[in-house]
């Protein structure tokens, strides 16, 4: 599915450019009647009126194909999963409340409820632990290695 998204956003982005430039190409109907009068050659390339016909025509059938792959690239857009019909019904998890003091647990003794928080008591540095030796560089030989 993934990769026919990827051809249809290609063949979109191909079309919008090949229209970019097919309009660029074409004069206006303003042009024409400057012609007329004798200032320029009109249509020189595809003759007097061909080039008109040939390049509305292909502006037209591009315009189309970036028509219908904005429609389809819209309708696969904007599909949701059936299962359910909220993207927040997927997301959220159920919460259960933790037991209270008052519950009666069978097998356990309520914990007592306190409202202040524990402070974090200091971390005991241990001294016992000699500190690691240096690293052997790798020049080193083995023989010159320390063991344990």
């Amino acid at each position: 599915m993934s990769t026919l998204l990827n051809l249809l956003l290609l063949v979109q982005i191909l079309s919008a450019l090949g229209m970019i430039g097919l309009i660029l190409v074409q004069h206006g109907k303003g042009a024409d009647m400057g012609a007329a009068f004798g200032s320029g050659n009109s249509g020189s390339l595809f003759g007097a009126t061909g080039g008109a016909n040939f390049l509305s025509r292909s502006t037209g059938a591009l315009a189309a194909v970036f028509f219908v792959c904005t429609l389809v690239l819209a309708y696969f857009g904007n599909l949701r999963p059936t299962d359910s019909g909220s993207l927040l019904e997927l997301t959220t998890l159920p919460v259960t409340a933790p037991p209270s003091a008052g519950d009666n647990i069978p097998g356990s003794t309520p914990a007592p409820v306190s409202t202040v928080a524990p402070a974090a008591a200091p971390a005991a540095v241990d001294n016992s632990v000699p500190a690691p030796a240096a690293p052997v560089p790798a020049s080193t030989p083995a023989s010159q290695i320390p063991s344990k």
